[in-house]
C-alpha cells in the first residue's frame, strides 16, 4: 500500500481547510438578510430623530462596510494559510539540496523572502478594496453649491472648448464641431461675434493676454489668430419688460425666440479671415495656446508633435517631438515659458523654455491610459487627467509622485481649474461634471441638461467656505 509523501498530506490537509472555510461563508451569507433585519428592528426600537429613510440608508451602507471588511478578513486568512503552508514546503525542500543540508539562516532568509511577497500582495489587495470606502470617508472642508444662471443657444454640433477674455471686455468664447468659433456676452447670453475661417472642426480657442486676438486650433490641420472688436450690449432692467405693452410684448418675445433649427447666432458680425495662420502640422491641431508675454504659441497635433511659432512672422521656431502617439492637449503656464503636452501614449511631457540656449523636457509615467489633458494652475502645480479614471495633482518642485489622486468612476476628458477658488473641474465620458477642491475632495456634481448637444450650458459654480464667506 503506498504511502503519500509529507507535502500531499500538507496540500490535502489545505484543500479541506479551503472547504471548510467555504461552506462558512455560505453559512454567512444565507444568514445575512436575517442579520440586517435583526439590526433594523434594533434600530426601530431606539429613540432617534433621524427620518427613518435615512436610518435605513445608513443601515444599508454600515452593511456594505461590514461585508467589505468580512471579505477582507477571509482574504487576510487565505494569504496567512498560504504562508504557512509555504514555510512547509520550504522546510521539507530544505532538507537535502544538492546533497547538502540547508543552514537555518539561508532557510530563514528565503522563507522570509517568500513571506515579504505575499505580505506585498496583501497590502495591495487591501489597499485596492477598500480605497472606495476610504475615500466615501473624506473629510469635506467646503462645499459648493451649483445653478444654472445662463444658456448661450446657437451651435449647430458639439462644443469642445470654452475659454474666457483677460482683457476688457471680457467675454466668453466657444469652439464647435460645426467649424465655428463664437464669442458670447457673459451676461445677456448674445452671440457677439463668429469665426468662419476654418474649414474643420475647432477643436480649442483661447484668448490672447493682452490684445482682443483669439487663437483657434482645427481638424483642418491649421490654427488660426484672428482679431475681434466687441461692444457689450447694455442689459436691460426687469422693471422695463413689466411695463411695456402687450403687443411690444409679443414682438420681443418673437425676437428673442431662437429659430426651429436651434441656430441664435445667425445675426452675429461674421470674421472670415485670420490675421495669421499657422500650418506647419501634418495631421488635425487638437489644441493651441500662447506663451507668456503672447509673442508666441504653441499648438498640439495628432502628427505626434507640437510647434512653437513666432506670431509675428508666422514662423516655426521649434519642432517639440518625442511622443509615440497622438497629442490630446497642450497648456502654457500663465507666469512662466512652460509648457505640457499630453498624449494617447499614456505621459505628459514639460517643456522649460525658460533659459534661450537650453530647452529642456521632462517625461512623466503617472498613468495608464491615454492622458487625455494637463494643464497648469495656481502656483506650481499641474493637474493632469487620463482615459484611466484618475486625476493626479502634481508639484512641479517634486513630480516623482502627485499630491492628490483622484479615482472617478468613468474616463475623464479635457479638465478646467478655476485659479481664484482652486476648484478642479471634471467632465466625464457618462456626461457628468464633477467638482474637487486640489486637495482631491469632491465638492458637487453639476446639474446634467437634456437639452441638445448644440445647446452650451453655463453653470455658475459658487463655493463658500464652512464660515460663510465667498
Amino acid at each position: 500500500m503506498p504511502i503519500e509523501s509529507g507535502s500531499c498530506a500538507a496540500a490535502r490537509q489545505a484543500k479541506q481547510k479551503r472547504k471548510s472555510h467555504s461552506l462558512s461563508i455560505r453559512r454567512t451569507n444565507s444568514s445575512e438578510q436575517e442579520r440586517a433585519g435583526l439590526q433594523r428592528d434594533m434600530l426601530e426600537g431606539q429613540d432617534s430623530k433621524l427620518p427613518s429613510s435615512v436610518r435605513n440608508t445608513l443601515l444599508e451602507l454600515f452593511g456594505q462596510i461590514e461585508r467589505e471588511f468580512e471579505n477582507l478578513y477571509i482574504e487576510n486568512l487565505e494569504l496567512r494559510r498560504e504562508i504557512d503552508t509555504l514555510n512547509e514546503r520550504l522546510a521539507a525542500e530544505g532538507q537535502t539540496i544538492d546533497g547538502a543540508e540547508l543552514s537555518k539562516g539561508q532557510l530563514k532568509t528565503k522563507a522570509s523572502h517568500s513571506t515579504s511577497q505575499l505580505s506585498q500582495k496583501l497590502k495591495t489587495t487591501y489597499k485596492a478594496s477598500t480605497s472606495k470606502i476610504v475615500s466615501s470617508f473624506k473629510t469635506t472642508t467646503s462645499r459648493a453649491i451649483c445653478q444654472l444662471v445662463k444658456e448661450y443657444v446657437g451651435h449647430r454640433d458639439g462644443i469642445w472648448d470654452v475659454s474666457v477674455a483677460k482683457t476688457q471686455p471680457v467675454v466668453l468664447g466657444t469652439a464647435s464641431a460645426d467649424h465655428t468659433a463664437l464669442l458670447w456676452s457673459i451676461e445677456t447670453g448674445k452671440c457677439l461675434v463668429k469665426y468662419v475661417g476654418h474649414v474643420g472642426s475647432v477643436n480649442s480657442i483661447k484668448f490672447h493676454p493682452t490684445e482682443q486676438v483669439a487663437l483657434t486650433a482645427s481638424g483642418d490641420q491649421t490654427a488660426h489668430i484672428w482679431r475681434y472688436i466687441v461692444q457689450l450690449p447694455t442689459p436691460q432692467p426687469t422693471a422695463d419688460c413689466n411695463q411695456v405693452s402687450g403687443e411690444d410684448e409679443i414682438e420681443f418675445s418673437d425676437k428673442d425666440e431662437p429659430d426651429g433649427d436651434g441656430d441664435g447666432s445667425s445675426d452675429c458680425p461674421t470674421i472670415r479671415v485670420p490675421l495669421t495662420s499657422l500650418k506647419s502640422h501634418q495631421g488635425v491641431v487638437i489644441a493651441a495656446d500662447w506663451l507668456v508675454g503672447g509673442k508666441q504659441a504653441v499648438t498640439a497635433s495628432w502628427d505626434r508633435t507640437a510647434n512653437l511659432y513666432d506670431v509675428e512672422t508666422s514662423e516655426l521656431v521649434h519642432s517639440l517631438t518625442g511622443h509615440d502617439q497622438e497629442l490630446t492637449h497642450c497648456c502654457t503656464h500663465p507666469t512662466q515659458r512652460l509648457v505640457v503636452t499630453s498624449s494617447r501614449d499614456t505621459t505628459f511631457r514639460l517643456w522649460d523654455f525658460r533659459d534661450p540656449s537650453i530647452h529642456s523636457v521632462n517625461v512623466f509615467q503617472g498613468h495608464t491610459d491615454t492622458v487625455t489633458s494637463a494643464v497648469f494652475t495656481v502656483g506650481d502645480n499641474v493637474v493632469s487627467g487620463s482615459d484611466d479614471r484618475t486625476v493626479k495633482v502634481w508639484d512641479l518642485k517634486n513630480m516623482r509622485s502627485p499630491i492628490a489622486t483622484i479615482r472617478t468612476d468613468s474616463a475623464v476628458n479635457r479638465i478646467n481649474v478655476c485659479v481664484g477658488q482652486r476648484i478642479i473641474a471634471l467632465p466625464h465620458d457618462n456626461r457628468q461634471v464633477r467638482l474637487f477642491d486640489m486637495s482631491g475632495v469632491r465638492l458637487a456634481r453639476l446639474p446634467r441638461s437634456n437639452r441638445q448637444i448644440c445647446t452650451f450650458v453655463a453653470l455658475l459654480c459658487i463655493a463658500k467656505n464652512t464660515n460663510g464667506t465667498n
